[in-house]
């Protein structure tokens, strides 16, 4: 071919050589197979993942751990749990606390849909599952609001406990959005965070307002 007569090879470089593979440059984890492994032992990691989740949840802090490894079976079991304890509050003895039961399904689903959409929209780096998993988890608060108000409202109803189920219910939703915006705020450009805590406020504000003012039948 015109040109290659010219094209020279450089004493220094090797042009021969033995090519072989490194028996221990992989590591361990790329031979590892979930398929191979016990269903115990799959459930119990899944199980313990799910648990730290929680724990940074609960100590909120600037980290991507929850980003990570992104699941929707900690929020769902949230979801799930928040929504069998809101139901029943109807004053209506006919209704059997279906329709709230899908009220607050929707609302947690739906809500942490649009909320995703919109920090999407802003440019948000964040992907969709991981928002939805972050916002899912956070609700883990106002979990711990709801029980702690079923077990207030089985002294009575009165000015007391009303007074307390505020406070609790006050407290838990500023963790829950505290902790969502910590794990949020470095995925949003600088100029629009505001844009994204505003709505991730009316997210929670909505589930807080349903807590505090569920009455049983």
């Amino acid at each position: 071919f015109p040109g290659l007569a010219d094209v020279s090879i450089s004493q220094d470089i090797p042009v021969e050589g033995e090519i072989t593979v490194p028996v221990g440059s992989h590591s361990p984890d790329e031979d590892y197979s979930t398929l191979d492994e016990p269903v115990k032992d799959t459930i119990m990691r899944d199980l313990k993942a799910v648990g730290k989740k929680f724990v940074h949840v609960m100590y909120p802090r600037k980290s991507s751990a929850l980003l990570r490894d992104w699941d929707l079976w900690g929020p769902l079991v949230l979801c799930v749990s928040l929504a069998l304890m809101l139901q029943g509050g109807s004053a209506d003895s006919k209704d059997d606390g279906g329709p709230q039961f899908a009220e607050v399904f929707v609302i947690i689903w739906f809500g942490a849909v649009v909320i995703t959409l919109n920090s999407k929209l802003l440019g948000g780096t964040i992907s969709f599952f991981q928002s939805l998993c972050v916002l899912g988890y956070c609700v883990l608060p106002l979990t711990v609001a709801m029980l702690v108000c079923r077990l207030v409202l089985l002294a009575g109803a009165g000015t007391v406990s009303f007074i307390i189920r505020l406070i609790v219910v006050g407290a838990m939703f500023g963790w829950s959005t505290l902790a969502s915006t910590a794990f949020l705020a470095d995925s949003q450009p600088p100029n629009r965070k505001a844009l994204v805590v505003y709505p991730i406020f009316l997210f929670y504000f909505v589930i807080s307002w349903m807590i505090l003012t569920f009455t049983p039948q």
